[in-house]
């Protein structure tokens, strides 16, 4: 283990400092300042190295964490990014966008703050990508074999180098102009600058992986057409299709879904020219979603200029302690205030939206919310309660309801489960035989450390397709649903 007494001499959490509000929000860049190497030794030397790692356990990806916690504790830090990569292709993507299931995991959190297994996480890979540690692996061989994986996200970039690194010929398809998809153009800079995408992508193309931005599959190439030029196909598209809001006023200017907005302010603070880009600049912005999503859309808001912001949840706010009906080690709803509502704003709980109300232009002018109540499980609004919220800029961020069905269905023998994922079967193969799918496309909307494991757990599936084995790792199945504890 670490220090043996770590957890006995230090009993708190320490995270880095978030730079000052008002500095921050003048500009693009991570909030957070960075991080002091005594703390992280010190929180490194937290872990106790339980005989059953429940951290461990609470990890899709199934993350060595005691192991290199203790590296960390003990300054080796080359060691440390190497046992992180045996099971993360991506820690500089987890270690700031993942909402970190192995802390609620944590033994030390039965009485004490978990360890700060994320901020360790991506102080292993920061250091690792300034010394050089981070270096190509091309494969040894080539096996003759060919692959597309189509959708560049997180799923789709794991399956990617998975079956580069073994040997098979891999080319990435991607629709949009750049390779990365969501964590491309729907994750804030503030979050996750791009530089770190970046510096992924080139040990990518260095090891052989190709990247085809531009295309889309179905209308550019169609899947037959794809089908008949590579051996096996990983669908990786992500659940893409937003969840709307059909009420009285939804078709009022104004009104617009977050990825709208999220893509459009990720597309100018890459120096793309955006015609009429949806801006909050003096405005009352409202949001609708109390996920990352909408926090998202906040902090932006903030960075763009917003004369106020209003977060509406429809749900009761969580508590701010674990709460009983969800015990150690689940990962337990809690209230969270991330940078972005740290910020600034006002958030509204049980507000149910009931209209949106526009001017004499058809433009957005306000809200009209009730307070929800709940009636035989369902969530309505009570009547009785309506009020006015001002809105100039209204932002739909309740969640996604599954992958882009059409071009699939025409195309392909493609079925669909009732939650609108793509389905599939227990080595991740779809109805057509040879084509795969991962991450948010066959699970529907979930974390980003999901994504990586289903892509890793599908490469191997696809190599053993290819290959009649496979010594690709297998971290998750596609039934495995939350903690695997």
């Amino acid at each position: 283990m670490a220090d043996p007494k770590g957890f006995l001499k230090v009993t708190e959490r320490e995270l880095p400092a978030r730079r000052p509000v008002p500095v921050r929000i003048m500009d693009w860049k991570e909030v957070y300042e960075p991080g002091d190497k005594a703390v992280l030794t010190r929180q490194a030397g937290r872990c106790m190295d339980c005989g059953v790692p429940f951290c461990q356990q609470g990890c899709p990806l199934g993350n060595l964490i005691p192991e290199w916690n203790d590296l960390t504790w003990k300054g080796e830090g080359r060691a440390a990014i190497d046992r992180l990569h045996a099971t993360n292709n991506f820690p500089e993507f987890t270690g700031r966008l993942c909402p970190a299931p192995c802390e609620s995991s944590c033994v030390l959190g039965i009485n004490q703050p978990a360890v700060t297994i994320k901020q360790v996480e991506v102080s292993i890979i920061d250091e690792a990508m300034v010394n050089g540690w981070v270096e190509p692996k091309p494969p040894t061989r080539l096996t003759g074999k060919t692959v597309a994986v189509v959708g560049s996200g997180p799923a789709g970039l794991a399956a990617a180098q998975q079956l580069t690194r073994a040997g098979h010929t891999v080319a990435v398809y991607e629709r949009d102009d750049r390779i990365g998809g969501l964590l491309r153009y729907g994750i804030p800079d503030f979050k996750m600058e791009k530089k770190h995408l970046d510096a992924r992508l080139r040990q990518m193309r260095d090891e052989g992986t190709r990247f085809r931005a531009g295309v889309t599959i179905g209308e550019d190439i169609t899947w037959a057409d794809l089908r008949a030029r590579y051996d096996a196909i990983v669908v990786a598209t992500g659940a893409t299709i937003p969840r709307d809001l059909p009420i009285p006023g939804r078709d009022l200017d104004g009104v617009h879904f977050a990825m709208e907005y999220l893509v459009e302010s990720n597309r100018a603070g890459a120096g793309d020219q955006v015609p009429n880009q949806i801006s909050a600049e003096g405005k009352h912005v409202v949001v609708i979603g109390g996920g990352d999503t909408g926090a998202d859309c906040i902090g932006t808001a903030h960075r763009h200029g917003a004369l106020s912001v209003t977060n509406l949840a429809i749900g009761t706010q969580p508590s701010e302690t674990r709460p009983d009906h969800q015990p150690w080690p689940t990962d337990p709803t809690v209230f969270e205030v991330s940078s972005a509502h740290e910020e600034g704003g006002e958030r509204q709980f049980l507000a149910s939206t009931v209209e949106f109300l526009g001017n004499e232009a058809g433009e957005v002018r306000a809200l009209r919310v009730a307070e929800t109540e709940y009636i035989d499980g369902r969530r309505l609004p009570k009547s009785g309660t309506e009020r006015e919220i001002p809105a100039d800029l209204v932002l739909i961020a309740m969640g996604f309801t599954g992958p882009e069905r059409t071009l699939l269905e025409d195309q392909l023998s493609t079925r669909f489960t009732d939650r609108g994922a793509v389905e599939r079967d227990d080595r991740y193969e779809t109805a057509d035989k040879g084509i795969f799918v991962a991450g948010d496309a066959g699970r529907g909307q979930s974390l980003i450390v999901w994504a990586i494991a289903e892509g890793r757990a599908a490469a191997s599936k696809v190599d053993e397709h290819l290959m009649g084995e496979t010594f690709l790792p297998a971290p998750v199945k596609p039934t495995d649903v939350g903690m695997h504890v």
